[in-house]
């Protein structure tokens, strides 16, 4: 396993609510006791988990029900199958003589050792749930010693299949690998199991307080071995042996405390000296948290600017009074975020420092033996026998892309309405239409009631309900909650609707199960005041990315060098876009709030996955080619992706991870990313399947209709999409702009030249707006159009795309489709 650790602060968030995002901890809500639906996806949970012959109490079967869930979450997420329950049926054997590898831990931990150990040596690695899965006895002839034996555990098989099963007689330990968990009662008994065995064990509460606790590594290391750590202080509360009396090492200073009151003056003078020394170098910020093996990095972190020292010294006494023996409270300089070098390059300046952990055994002669670990990456699917499709007349208004603020609903594979428009073309296309004003997205909660109550009134009984305009998602959601029907929660999708509230709460989720959504968002600040944004920016690593937090079309996003322009773009959005009558249809009905997050290099990518009962199951990865900075309108697409098969794994599970992290669990959604050098990066969860031409190029090339897999999942029967879709040719698309194509589009390139070329088979046209609803400031920009070409292979398909652009004129010195179809080479 391979960590370099991200920051994940406790940003302020001015709409923040309570609900899907405040949990905390690994339990929530601070009960001890893990709620039922903390992971999304769904799984049998009537399993034989009690032990017969050691009962346990509430909490712990809480906990061991907890950490089941949590194995069949990452069994899904890998697309491996559920675990089979086989514990009615006990497995017999020879005690002694098998060998038998045990873990007692978290799945999410130890997932790869046991999947491998599945592998070496079928039904011989066995995972403990519970410590009550596990007895001692006396060692015979071995006086002090002691034989582990197992009553219960979950098995794992090549091919990643798992069973829970009963062993009478118990199965004896040959080698134990225990991984101490977070309760402090769950960790003495742990690391009582694991006291004066007979056989090899993997880890012991010794090496844990050794190995888990921060200060203590970073003293060692710095005093004994000369490693350079980050310049930290740290105030200590009987601090452990190694600890106590020690010098200080260079840019690590320790102040033993009396006790955890009456500090104040020593903490000031001690913070103030500290902030105002050479070895925090350039350091802009500190970082304050808690150390102690207990911790394990689940503390939370708090960030301050390096000139606040009151503030600073604040914290770290109201941190003192929590403060138990052995633990300490770290201020600890905060570096900037880390540029790798790209191919090629020389590599920065800037010295990197990762924490490296393996897992690792001894073979007979005391030799270390290190097993390959296993990166699972996969999908499932079990087609359903029987596909239905949607009635035509919905299938061709929605192709039309014309319904504007719309919810569809699903009555008995029949549809109606809801518009705000009562004059619209698509009300006499539906069996039920109704007249509601929707776009007041402000008073959703209110709206969903109302119409629930209209739908009642008509004695409607429906079978599901949705919507593909960015601005209806939520209060579609309230309505399915409302009526009963399947959906995401309302909470999943305010969540992803706010851009800032996205990436705030993935930055906060720190697993399990790993890799954590965390280690995929970017760190940003919500703006609604000037006074936000000189917060920001001091917060907010520049050059940044602004944009509106319900923003829709990259609209009004923009990149800023420093706090100038970020002040400036400010005062332009809050003049030019303040509601949804300034720019119809980029989702200003929310308000016009902002938020300024991390710019951050690499290839952009859409990510579009379906998703059912938190399972993946088909997702679709294209590229985007280079924006034309400072905006982020798009320019030229390609599908599919031609990053290598790892890449496109990456970005698939990075998508996915998002989402459940978000809690969204059934539907289709749009995901865009970043590919970095240090791997991919949230841009933002359109909540909703892709806009634009990505369902009609999905359908082209996958035989996929997203459109139809959306009503499916919202009438709660699983799609039958192909788990492995494989694309059948490439298509290649540049955008129309009308500020860069308004001549061309008049004539070479107009609507019905362009339509006729389609129809001919020559290219793909994909008609976002009418021409004249385009012609708005090029700043506030939407394309018009796409333009496409079909091919073989990327390369065919994107010659002939140029081709095309220089003989209707769309090609041209300011706009370069030649560069912007670059990197699809």
């Amino acid at each position: 396993m391979l960590s370099s650790d991200q920051l994940g602060p406790q940003w302020d968030c001015p709409l923040g609510s309570k609900g899907l995002e405040d949990k905390e901890g690994p339990w929530g809500g601070g009960s001890g006791l893990p709620p039922p639906d903390y992971f999304p996806g769904s799984w049998r949970l009537d399993v034989g988990l009690d032990c017969k012959a050691s009962p346990e109490g509430a909490e712990a079967r809480a906990r061991t029900a907890y950490y089941y869930s949590l194995l069949q979450s990452c069994l899904q997420q890998a697309g491996l199958p559920e675990t089979q329950d086989r514990s009615q049926v006990p497995r017999t054997g020879r005690p002694g003589a098998e060998v038998t590898l045990c873990i007692l831990g978290s799945p999410s931990t130890f997932l790869s050792v046991l999947l491998e150990g599945g592998v070496q040596s079928p039904g011989n690695m066995l995972l403990c749930l519970s410590p009550a899965w596990l007895t001692k006895v006396p060692a015979p002839g071995r006086p002090g010693e002691a034989a582990l034996l197992v009553s219960k555990a979950v098995s794992f098989h090549p091919g990643g299949l798992t069973f829970l099963d009963d062993f009478v007689p118990q199965r004896q330990a040959t080698y134990f690998l225990v991984g101490l968990g977070p309760g402090p009662g769950q960790g003495r008994e742990a690391a009582e199991l694991a006291r004066d065995l007979t056989c090899p064990t993997g880890a012991s509460a010794e090496l844990a307080r050794l190995l888990e606790d921060r200060l203590l590594t970073r003293h060692l290391l710095a005093q004994r071995g000369g490693v350079a750590v980050p310049a930290t202080l740290a105030f200590t509360y009987k601090p452990p042996t190694l600890l106590q009396g020690g010098d200080g090492s260079p840019g690590l200073r320790l102040v033993e405390l009396s006790g955890k009151e009456g500090q104040e003056t020593l903490v000031k003078e001690e913070v103030g000296a500290f902030l105002h020394s050479e070895a925090l170098g350039d350091a802009l910020q500190v970082a304050i948290k808690l150390s102690s093996w207990r911790w394990r990095g689940r503390q939370a972190l708090r960030l301050h600017p390096r000139a606040e020292v009151g503030t600073v010294a604040d914290t770290v006494v109201a941190l003192l009074e929590k403060l138990e023996e052995e633990e300490s409270v770290l201020v600890e300089a905060v570096c900037p975020p880390a540029r790798l070098p790209a191919p090629g390059n020389p590599p920065p300046g800037l010295e990197l420092a990762l924490r490296i952990c393996a897992v690792v055994c001894r073979t007979q002669g005391d030799r270390p033996l290190l097993s390959k670990v296993v990166c699972a990456v996969g999908r499932g699917n079990r087609p359903l026998r029987h596909q239905n499709s949607l009635p035509r007349p919905l299938e061709a208004a929605l192709a039309q892309g014309g319904l504007g603020e719309c919810v569809a609903l699903l009555w008995f594979l029949q549809l109606h309405l809801v518009e705000s428009d009562p004059n619209h073309f698509a009300s006499q296309l539906v069996q039920t239409f109704i007249h509601f004003d929707v776009t007041e997205h402000r008073r959703d909660e209110e709206n969903a009631r109302l119409l629930a109550e209209l739908v009642r009134a008509r004695g409607l009984q429906l079978d599901g309900c949705f919507s593909y305009w960015d601005d209806c998602l939520v209060l579609t959601a309230l309505l399915c909650q409302e009526l009963g029907l399947p959906c995401s929660p309302p909470a999943a999708m305010r969540l992803a609707k706010q851009k800032s509230r996205t990436q705030l709460h993935l930055l906060r989720r720190q697993g399990p199960p790993w890799p954590s959504p965390s280690l995929h968002a970017v760190p940003c600040c919500p703006l609604e005041s000037e006074a936000d944004v000189e917060r920001a920016v001091r917060q907010v690593p520049l050059p940044g990315v602004m944009k509106l937090e319900f923003g829709a079309g990259a609209v009004g996003v923009r990149l800023v060098e420093d706090a100038r322009q970020c002040h400036q773009h400010f005062s332009r959005i809050a003049h030019d876009l303040q509601g949804e009558a300034d720019h119809p249809g980029i989702g200003l009905g929310w308000g016009n709030s902002m938020l300024l997050m991390e710019f951050v290099e690499g290839t952009e990518h859409d990510v579009d996955v379906v998703l059912f009962r938190g399972e993946l199951l088909a997702a679709f990865v294209s590229d985007n080619g280079p924006t034309r900075l400072p905006g982020f309108t798009e320019t030229a697409a390609c599908m599919p992706t031609g990053l290598a098969p790892e890449q496109e794994a990456q970005l698939v599970q990075a998508a996915f991870r998002c989402c459940l992290g978000c809690g969204l669990l059934d539907g289709v959604f749009n995901v865009e990313l970043k590919l970095t050098g240090a791997g991919p990066r949230l841009i933002e969860i359109n909540p909703r399947m892709g806009g634009f031409y990505l369902r009609d190029w999905i359908l082209e090339l996958y035989g996929v209709d997203l459109l139809l897999a959306a009503a499916r999942v919202a009438c709660g029967l699983r799609p039958a999409v192909p788990p492995h879709p494989r694309a059948a040719g490439y298509l290649v698309g540049v955008t129309g702009l009308v500020s860069q194509h308004l001549q061309v589009l008049r004539s070479t390139a107009s609507q019905e030249a362009l339509q006729a070329l389609h129809d001919r088979g020559l290219l793909r046209f994909n008609q976002f707006t009418s021409l004249e609803e385009a012609q708005v400031p090029g700043e506030y920009e939407e394309p018009y159009c796409s333009v496409a070409c079909a091919g073989p292979s990327p390369a065919e398909a994107r010659l002939r795309l140029l081709g095309l652009c220089q003989g209707l004129g769309i090609d041209g010195p300011h706009y370069p489709v030649a560069h912007f179809l670059s990197h699809f080479k």
